[in-house]
């Protein structure tokens, strides 16, 4: 038995098999509703409301199939139902509820008819989300304004890299569930769901810029006409929801047009080189939304990635919205927390990786994000702590932690420069240095707030040139400072050696963890390698006759700075 959905009506079917926990599972159905209850475990309030809130069901008695219509349908629905069916009046979705009041994962098919979604933005987050939510079945559409973008995207040429993406793209692409397009007015019509995945970069006083979120906003209004449910993936401060939903509905006023929309907050938790694992496989899915209706959706929308137990946390809109910059700015503090220990260690003569290793087995602390280092960069932890600062100042409150993360941080990415520096007595005018990694990270390309930016700018304020090698950002390396004489990218780590008076290793690629250290001594002009991400140990690097600095270790010889210049 079923409801064929029509163009002017949401539609529930309801069917009683000794259901318990449906209650407030299909609340606020918006729009005229038509209710269809079968068997027992229901009587009919003996005056039809106008909104089932009112009037909750539950009572015993067993009559026989019943029909009504209703304005809505509330957070009622109770004790004697397991199986519910929304389907949304443009038909592009239907959700199955279990007797659990949970929606039930996709097994032998696909629960939805078709599960349509639109994604504004086509960078790092806005690309992986559609990759990803096309690979287990929807149609997903990308819209962005650049038309070079869309192109390169139409021909399989990614634009970014990430480990799987380009496959996982091309793939999709080719099965006809994942399209490129600039017309916007193309992608509200697609899909139920408006995905926001646009850039919130800092503003001048490092607050983030909204323009581009609020322009999609905009753009969705001016050409929507029935439901939508316009989803923020973008970072954003709190209250962001707000100034869309006001912008939406500014939008619609300015049309005369009512058109029904609803604003969640399903902020990104995603790892620049382990963005496919994390949206596959994810610790967590947190949606904002004040509307229980769109929290199933939106539950709908993510069952595939929700099987072995519950992931979904369902929360209102700004403490979601809170979520993602307390995640970032927790654990950019552990990072910064353990940079400060490791420069105290170096005055101590202690060795911080004891430390790290003391203190992570301690399951309180963990191991996770306690390495120190020369800073943390990126597109998210530096523009994320300084958005939450400013967040809180507007607020009016001063939070003076969040300020000292970030100051750590910005003087960490300085040690590197500062050892080297002390270690020449601050000759480094025509030196030459080899440097090992660009990217903030491994198996990414970005350099955004990288520490390599830092050192190498440095050195070359001071005279210095550098023969770097990095496995995937050599290109976005020289998009960003082109052709320089005191800059030369080189095809191999050995061959940043040459003529080369000591090597700088800023990123942790695994291939740079055992390199041949007989090399490495025969080519340097002095066997100095100083070691941002602590890959080596130091007695072995003084058995092998390297003068070998890290962060918050002692020096080859025993002291904390070991100085050797010739």
């Amino acid at each position: 038995m079923g409801i064929e959905p029509t163009s002017s009506a949401w539609k529930a079917e309801v069917l009683p098999l000794n259901y318990t926990r449906l209650q407030n599972r299909l609340a606020t159905i918006r729009g005229q509703a038509e209710l269809l209850v079968e068997g027992g475990g229901f009587e009919p309030p003996k005056a039809e409301p106008a909104d089932l809130q009112s009037a909750p069901f539950g009572r015993s008695g067993t009559p026989p199939k019943q029909r009504r219509k209703f304005s809505s349908i509330g957070g009622c629905l109770s004790t004697a139902w397991t199986h519910a069916y929304v389907i949304s009046k443009s038909d592009n979705m239907r959700l199955d509820i279990d007797d659990r009041g949970h929606l039930p994962h996709r097994q032998g098919g696909d629960y939805t008819r078709t599960m349509k979604i639109t994604i504004y933005g086509s960078g790092y987050v806005g690309l992986v989300t559609g990759a990803c939510l096309a690979q287990v079945g929807n149609h997903v559409l990308c819209v962005d304004v650049d038309p070079d973008k869309i192109q390169r995207l139409e021909q399989g040429d990614i634009p970014i890299y990430e480990p799987g993406l380009d496959k996982l793209v091309r793939d999709n692409a080719a099965a006809g569930r994942l399209r490129f397009t600039l017309d916007a007015a193309e992608g509200v019509k697609h899909g139920l769901f408006q995905f926001i995945a646009v850039g919130t970069p800092p503003d001048e006083d490092g607050s983030a810029d909204l323009r581009h979120v609020l322009e999609v906003a905009r753009t969705v209004a001016q050409h929507m006409d029935d439901y939508r449910i316009v989803v923020n993936k973008s970072t954003v401060p709190v209250g962001t929801a707000d100034r869309v939903r006001q912008t939406l509905q500014g939008a619609l006023d300015a049309r005369g047009a009512e058109v029904e929309f609803d604003v969640v907050s399903n902020p990104e938790f995603l790892k620049e080189g382990a963005a496919i694992e994390d949206f596959m496989k994810p610790d967590r899915i947190v949606v904002g939304t004040d509307n229980p209706r769109t929290g199933e959706l939106m539950r709908a929308l993510y069952a595939p990635f929700n099987r072995s137990h519950e992931r979904v946390v369902l929360m209102d809109v700004r403490s979601a919205e809170l979520t993602k910059y307390a995640a970032n700015a927790m654990l950019a503090t552990k990072i910064s927390f353990m940079n400060e220990l490791a420069n105290l260690a170096e005055r101590l003569g202690a060795d911080i990786e004891a430390v790290r290793v003391g203190i992570g087995s301690d399951p309180r602390i963990g191991y996770h994000f306690i390495y120190p280092g020369c800073g943390y960069g990126g597109s998210c932890f530096p523009k994320d702590v300084k958005a939450l600062e400013r967040t809180a100042r507007a607020a009016g409150y001063q939070a003076e932690l969040l300020a000292a993360v970030e100051a750590v941080n910005d003087r960490q990415k300085q040690r590197l420069f500062d050892k080297l520096h002390a270690h020449f007595d601050g000759n480094l005018k025509g030196r030459t240095f080899a440097l090992w990694g660009l990217a903030f990270k491994p198996n990414t390309d970005d350099m955004r707030e990288a520490p390599s930016r830092v050192l190498m700018e440095a050195l070359w304020e001071s005279g210095a040139r550098v023969r770097a090698y990095d496995p995937v950002a050599m290109d976005e390396c020289h998009r960003l400072y082109g052709e320089r004489d005191d800059l030369t990218l080189c095809d191999s780590p050995e061959a940043t050696l040459d003529d080369a008076d000591a090597l700088l290793i800023v990123t942790e690629w695994t291939h740079f963890r055992s390199p041949d250290f007989d090399t490495l001594k025969q080519k340097l002009k002095q066997p100095l390698i100083l070691d941002g991400r602590n890959l080596y140990d130091p007695k072995l690097m003084q058995q092998l006759g390297f003068q070998y600095l890290a962060i918050g270790r002692p020096g080859v010889n025993g002291n904390t700075e070991a100085r050797t210049v010739r």
